[in-house]
């Protein structure tokens, strides 16, 4: 191609660049996006609001625009995908103030400009990343699934242990101290599994049945100081409904839960957490390590009865120094009185809050439609429900950045199959922005992915795990036998 072509086709291409859409309508109304990013509340430093139209378009123009220098300007063809770098320099030049979208799209060989929509850059500051799980909704056997880390800064998702590594096995339960990467926990169930316990450097595979205890270890979390990790310990029972609605159960058959010593590699427990009339379960430490909640049920006749089960939120005191617990238990939310139950209390790192998932019985929300988050102020006792997050659709597991300032979820809300990670900014009163979809490089990657966001968490750093290490202890069994005491 010779020069005079070369220039013909560099025109040719600014011309249609520039193509005139200064003739246009205009509407009174916002377009409809997805996802949906109209009045969000962001971070100053999310990745960019990649987003498609939804409905018929030959063409869009975008201009993103704040009260300050940068404006970006993009064009596609239904879909708006910003310049990287362009996005950062605008949301750090407008951090603390609001940002603007104007779209205009081409139907039918007309251009319609929609009603701008605003998108706020919050003050606060958002963790490093997210982790979490990704699996196929499957229920009876093992799929493929795998532990990832995804940076909220960009598009980047790395796979940090996923179960080809020991076929047949299945990893869950990822847990981290106060969003540390170097302080994790997670479970490998199958014949070369055992817990994964990382801390202080230091790699761990522990085998954690003992003669008293009913299982291995189950939902962990982590002591403020990382020298210890509360668990639960379950015996479950899966069941499938044969409603439309509801879909799979897992039930308690007995559950207990403990306190793991990591120096002295001892579970220890109490009478309180360990009664044979009650279920006990989803164990979390309050911020400065001295109450230890947890979530507790009577026992029903199963499976007549499995709809009676509700647990309701309850507390105990706990010295960090002796690593004992009080003598009496509290009830802090009797959701059983009111015909309801609670799962997965988690407080907010400044110690104002718990949050919790609301169902109308169990503790496997996560197919629960009528799962809803729920907000207990420890200060006034207040429970109130968060309306502005929650959805027609399940909300379930849940977790706090460590400023306490934003929260990630999993919901159904898109589809109503496949849950998917939604954040969104809380202030110091417990009032919450609207929440938005972790955003993706490729707007329709949820529409086409055909896997499930589990247990997403705030991780402050890069997570680090030693894969043939970890392989090498496994398959010759090196785990170290964990003990138990009750006191």
């Amino acid at each position: 191609m010779n020069r005079h072509s070369i220039l013909y086709v560099f025109l040719f291409l600014l011309v249609a660049c520039r193509e005139d859409i200064s003739s246009v309508k205009t509407v009174t109304v916002q377009p409809d996006i997805f996802p949906d990013y109209k009045s969000v509340t962001i971070p100053s430093t999310i990745a960019p609001l990649n987003f498609q139209f939804r409905g018929d378009c030959e063409a869009m123009d975008a201009v993103i625009e704040g009260k300050n220098q940068e404006t970006i300007h993009v064009r596609g063809t239904g879909t708006i995908k910003i310049p990287p770098g362009k996005w950062a320099r605008l949301l750090e030049e407008n951090t603390g103030d609001s940002i603007r979208f104007t779209l205009t799209v081409r139907q039918n060989g007309k251009w319609t400009r929609y009603s701008p929509f605003l998108v706020y850059v919050s003050n606060d500051p958002i963790d490093y990343s997210l982790a979490y799980r990704l699996i196929a909704p499957g229920y009876e056997v093992y799929s493929k699934m795998g532990i990832y880390q995804r940076e909220l800064s960009t598009f980047k998702q790395k796979a940090i242990l996923k179960n080809t590594l020991l076929p047949g096995s299945c990893i869950n339960c990822h847990s981290f101290r106060q969003s540390d990467p170097g302080q994790v926990s997670l479970h490998i169930r199958g014949k070369n599994g055992g817990t994964l316990l990382m801390s202080d450097g230091k790699m761990k595979l522990l085998n954690t049945k003992t003669e008293q205890t009913i299982s291995n270890f189950v939902y962990p979390y982590w002591h403020p100081s990382g020298n210890y990790i509360a668990y639960s310990v379950n015996k479950t029972q899966q069941a499938f409904h044969s409603v439309n609605d509801e879909r799979v159960e897992v039930l308690d058959l007995a559950s207990d839960v403990l306190v793991y010593d990591i120096d002295h590699n001892q579970a220890v427990s109490c009478q309180k957490l360990m009664q044979d009339s009650v279920y006990e379960t989803f164990p979390s430490f309050s911020p400065d390590g001295k109450t230890l909640y947890f979530c507790s049920a009577e026992i029903k006749k199963l499976p007549d009865d499995y709809q009676k089960i509700r647990y309701n939120l309850c507390s105990i005191s706990f010295n960090p120094a002796t690593g004992t617990f009080g003598n009496c238990t509290d009830t802090l939310f009797n959701a059983a009185g009111i015909e309801k139950s609670v799962t997965f209390p988690r407080p907010s790192p400044d110690g104002k809050y718990i949050m919790f998932t609301l169902t109308n019985y169990g503790n496997f929300s996560v197919w629960h439609k009528e799962a809803d988050l729920y907000l207990l102020d420890l200060q006034t006792s207040k429970i109130v429900p968060m309306d502005n997050v929650n959805s027609p659709e399940t909300e379930s597991y849940h977790s706090w950045s460590s400023n306490s300032r934003w929260i990630v979820f999993s919901s159904r809300r898109t589809d109503g199959l496949y849950t998917r990670p939604f954040l969104a900014h809380i202030g110091a009163d417990g009032k919450t922005g609207k929440p938005f979809l972790l955003p993706q490089e490729n707007p329709d990657f949820y529409i086409n992915l055909m896997e499930s966001f589990n247990i997403p968490e705030f991780v402050n750093g890069k997570i680090d795990i030693n894969i043939r290490q970890l392989e090498k202890k496994a398959l010759q069994r090196e785990t170290e036998q964990v003990n138990f005491k009750k006191l």
